[in-house]
Order: C-alpha cells, then sequence, then structure tokens
C-alpha cells in the first residue's frame, strides 16, 4: 500500500519541477526573438568600361585583394589620343575666330560712327550744290531775257536804219542831201546790223551758260541722290554694329563647345585606365586580354569586406518589441560560432513589396500569410578581424527584446 503513495508523490514532485522549469525556459526564450531567415549581407561593387576599346592588359586575379585606385585594366587608348589632338585643334581654330570676331566689333562701330557723320556731311554739301546751282540758272535765265531783249532792240534799229537807208537812197538821187549824210545812213545800217549779229552771239552765249548751269543742276541733284542713298545705307549701320557683335558671340559660343569637346576627349582618354572604385576583392572577373569591350559593359566586381552587415527577415509578428539598437546575436552557419551585434535599422516595407510581382490580395481566395520585414543588423566592431563573413553567409540572428 506504501508504494502507490510515494509513487503520487514522486509523480507530484516531477510535475512541479517540470512546470517550474517549463516556466524558466518560456521566460527565457519569451526574451528573444530568432530567426533562421538571414544572410550577411554587404556591398558589391561593379567595375563597368567607361568607353569602349581593345583591352591591352589585365592587372588583377579572381579573388585578388586591390586597393583603392589600383589600375585593374588597360584599354588601347591610341584612339582617344587622336581625339584629344583633334580637339585641341578644333579649340585652337575657335579661339581665333573669336579674336578675330572681337577685333571687328571696335572696327564696326568706328566705320559705323565714320559713315553717319561722312553721309550726312555729303548731304549737306549736296544740298548747298543744288541750292548754288538754281541760283546759277535763275541768274543765267535772267540774263538770257537781258540778251534777247538786246537782240529785239538791235533788231528794232537795224530795221529802222534799213528804212532809214532806203530813203536815204531815194533822196540821194534826187540830190535832196549830201552825200555825207548818205554815208552817215549806211554806216549807221551797218552799224545796227552788226549790233545785231553782236546782240544774237550775246544772246546764244548767255543761252550756253544756261544749258551749262542746267547740267551743274542736274549733276548736283545725282550727288544730292547719291548722298541721301548712302544717308539710308548708314541708318543701318548700328543694325550692323549689333550684327558684327552677335557674330563675335557666335564665336565664343563656337570655343566653348570646342572647350567642351576637348574636355570630354580627354576624359575619354582617361577612361581608357580602368580603376578600382574601392579597396575589397575581386570577383566575377569577365576580362581578358585582346577582349574588345563596349561602353557599360561589366568587367569584373569588388566586394569590400570592411563594410558587412546582416539582413535577418523577421516575421511581422516578431516585431512588436524591436527597435534600433537593441543587443543581437549572430549565429553563422560556415564557422559555427557566434558575433554580437545590434539592431540597426527595420526596413520601411515587407520584403514581399520589393519583389518583382507585389502580392494581389483584392481577391475572393485571400489567404492570410504571415509577412516578413528586412531588419538591417549590424556586428559589433572588432569581431572580424580577418575579414571571413561573406555576403551571402546563412546565419541565424536572435534579437534580446526583453
Amino acid at each position: 500500500m506504501a508504494s502507490p503513495v510515494w509513487a503520487r508523490w514522486l509523480l507530484l514532485v516531477a510535475l512541479v519541477v517540470a512546470i517550474i522549469g517549463g516556466y524558466f525556459v518560456w521566460d527565457y526564450l519569451s526574451q528573444w526573438e530568432s530567426t533562421d531567415d538571414a544572410q550577411v549581407d554587404g556591398h558589391i561593387h561593379p567595375v563597368n568600361a567607361r568607353v569602349g576599346g581593345t583591352v591591352t592588359s589585365v592587372a588583377v586575379k579572381e579573388n585578388e585583394h586591390v586597393k583603392v585606385d589600383a589600375v585593374v585594366v588597360q584599354l588601347d587608348p591610341r584612339d582617344y589620343e587622336v581625339a584629344v589632338s583633334r580637339a585641341e585643334a578644333e579649340l585652337a581654330d575657335a579661339e581665333a575666330a573669336v579674336v578675330a570676331a572681337r577685333a571687328n566689333v571696335p572696327i564696326a562701330s568706328s566705320s559705323a560712327g565714320t559713315q553717319i557723320s561722312t553721309s550726312a556731311a555729303a548731304t549737306s554739301r549736296a544740298h548747298a550744290n543744288v541750292e548754288a546751282s538754281n541760283r546759277e540758272v535763275m541768274v543765267a535765265q535772267a540774263r538770257v531775257t537781258a540778251a534777247e531783249a538786246r537782240v529785239k532792240e538791235a533788231e528794232a534799229a537795224a530795221v529802222k536804219a534799213a528804212r532809214d537807208l532806203e530813203r536815204m537812197k531815194m533822196l540821194i538821187q534826187k540830190d535832196e542831201i549830201s552825200q555825207q549824210q548818205y554815208d552817215a545812213a549806211v554806216s549807221t545800217a551797218d552799224a545796227a546790223g552788226a549790233a545785231v549779229e553782236s546782240a544774237k552771239a550775246a544772246a546764244n552765249q548767255v543761252e550756253h551758260e544756261v544749258e551749262v548751269s542746267k547740267a551743274h543742276t542736274a549733276q548736283s541733284q545725282a550727288e544730292l541722290q547719291q548722298a541721301q542713298a548712302e544717308a539710308e545705307g548708314a541708318k543701318t549701320a548700328p543694325q550692323q554694329v549689333t550684327i558684327t557683335r552677335a557674330q563675335a558671340q557666335s564665336a565664343e559660343a563656337r570655343a566653348k563647345l570646342a572647350k567642351a569637346a576637348l574636355d570630354q576627349a580627354r576624359l575619354n582618354l582617361q577612361y581608357t585606365t580602368i580603376k578600382a572604385p574601392v579597396s575589397g576583392m575581386v570577383s566575377r572577373k569577365t576580362v581578358e586580354v585582346g577582349q574588345v569591350v563596349q561602353a557599360g559593359q561589366p568587367l569584373m566586381a569588388i566586394v569590400p569586406h570592411e563594410d558587412i552587415w546582416i539582413t535577418a527577415n523577421f516575421k511581422e509578428t516578431q516585431l512588436a518589441g524591436m527597435h534600433p539598437g537593441q543587443a543581437t546575436t549572430v549565429s553563422v552557419d560556415a564557422y559555427s560560432r557566434s558575433y554580437n551585434a545590434h539592431i540597426d535599422s527595420i526596413a520601411s516595407a515587407t520584403g514581399a513589396r520589393f519583389s518583382l510581382l507585389p502580392p494581389e490580395n483584392a481577391t475572393g481566395n485571400y489567404v492570410k500569410v504571415v509577412q516578413r520585414v528586412p531588419v538591417k543588423i549590424v556586428i559589433d566592431g572588432g569581431q572580424d578581424p580577418d575579414h571571413q563573413l561573406r555576403p551571402g553567409m546563412s546565419v541565424v540572428a536572435k534579437v534580446k527584446v526583453k
């Protein structure tokens, strides 16, 4: 009878121990949130060709450590050296054109001022010449009128003398006058005829002078029209100065364009020497000597080991007690050891939201799936001096939430 009693007491003690042990286990486990959906992460820097060309040398090997700015690939630079020389020549030509265009600006401005002044003076002189010629014509026409009047007067005197001579002939035949009187009448008639001829000659001379004055007037008017035309042309001188200045500005713009082309050619020449962007290990090398590469073609990747972190995908139900700065333990599968770390940040969206095809839940067959949120965990310093951690390694992350 005693054996069953002790058995019940032992069972009761064992149950109490189990309950107490379970409580402590639950209390310990409730302080941690863990996930095995975690990997070592890091930066992977691609090394691409900035320009196309033939590879003349490759200075690194796969999985070799390189330092920042170390030359890793050299392309044939001869085509780009020729391009630089051509760009330098084009820049020199453009700069010479700028010097010539700038020199034309003051010349055009001075010529414009001189042309305006000269045309104004020529126009004034032409106006004065026309007025003087018009006065000469008027004076000459007045002299013509006077000469014509003298001709008429001489002709009238000649007619009177001829009639007197006729009468004298009749009287001399009758001996009613003396021979002396008759001779005087003949002389008077001859003098009147000569006076008519002289008056006509003087009238012809004055008419010739009128024609000459009219010719001078016509010439002065032609000179005036020419001066007025030159004055109208001089009015466009400011526009010519503006055009000259615009040509100078255009030459300066072409010089800047040539300078930009030279800078680009020099950059392209520099790009034929491909250097490491960061210090790290060479990975995924795909370039060989003699290969013809194109601009933008990937040649290799460099993985730095100094900046390493853990990306742990926790369930959304595990995030309630998590926040940046919390202590974390990271166990790496490859080395069977743990690292002390802490939470750096929590992603602002679930991993599904960044996938190529985000889930569409607006359907009739909706099934609730617990989502995972990426959490960035940074390993405390000094625990990986040999840089054994590699991006992509699997780890187990445990976060102390209490």
